[in-house]
């Protein structure tokens, strides 16, 4: 993924500064900022659900554009939207997602997942039976549990619990070395010294910083 000169926002008025930036697979890109700043707004530009107000995007090489069957083979996306199928349990929503995407292993893939995002005694419940940080954790697993050379997160620490978030951070290393890449919205200075390779700063002067400095600006309240 590429942006150059990217301006975001809504009515032909940015919300932020134009960004520029380049993901590289095996790297994790952090977007940090105060509330309101458009990090969001670049995410859901990036994946093409908004048009740039001017500059440029490429995923892949490509003009961005969800309706697109090679990005959707490519880009797995949370961007916090949850929706279930209220009459699948836990564990049929995840093979349900491992099915549409042709994944090999189903059984593994599901286990896995169920277990290392601590829903395995979940696996039987409906969406409806289970708590806000519980369903977040259902939709960390569908996003994680299909094939991808790009994954894109919005704000994935929310409604979770310390011992989750740093198990997503290690999901994140994980994706990173096994040669995929991460772009996060992340409030989460763990999640950033962790995982992210790169930080761009977003607000009136959208800028790329190293990590120690992505970290303390979360930690100054840079939120």
């Amino acid at each position: 993924m590429s942006a150059r000169d990217l301006s975001v926002g809504y009515s032909d008025e940015p919300v932020c500064a134009p960004a520029t930036f380049d993901l590289l697979a095996g790297q994790v890109l952090a977007l940090v900022g105060v509330n309101g700043a458009g990090k969001s707004t670049i995410l859901r530009t990036c994946c093409g659900l908004l048009h740039p107000l001017d500059g440029e995007v490429r995923v892949l090489g490509r003009v961005p554009d969800p309706r697109s069957g090679s990005q959707r083979a490519a880009v797995a996306t949370d961007l916090g939207q949850e929706s279930f199928f209220p009459t699948l349990t836990v564990a049929e929503h995840l093979r349900l997602v491992c099915f549409g995407h042709g994944v090999a292993d189903v059984d593994e893939v599901v286990g896995d997942l169920l277990e290392d995002l601590e829903l395995s005694r979940l696996a039987g419940r409906l969406p409806e039976e289970l708590s806000s940080g519980q369903r977040r954790r259902l939709a960390l697993a569908s996003v994680l549990a299909r094939p991808r050379r790009l994954l894109v997160l919005d704000e994935p620490e929310q409604r979770l619990d310390r011992v989750t978030r740093l198990l997503l951070a290690d999901r994140l290393v994980e994706e990173r070395e096994t040669g995929g890449a991460v772009l996060v919205v992340s409030h989460d200075p763990e999640i950033v010294e962790e995982s992210a390779t790169h930080v761009l700063l977003v607000g009136r002067d959208t800028t790329m910083l190293s990590v120690d400095d992505g970290v303390r600006a979360i930690e100054e309240g840079l939120r």
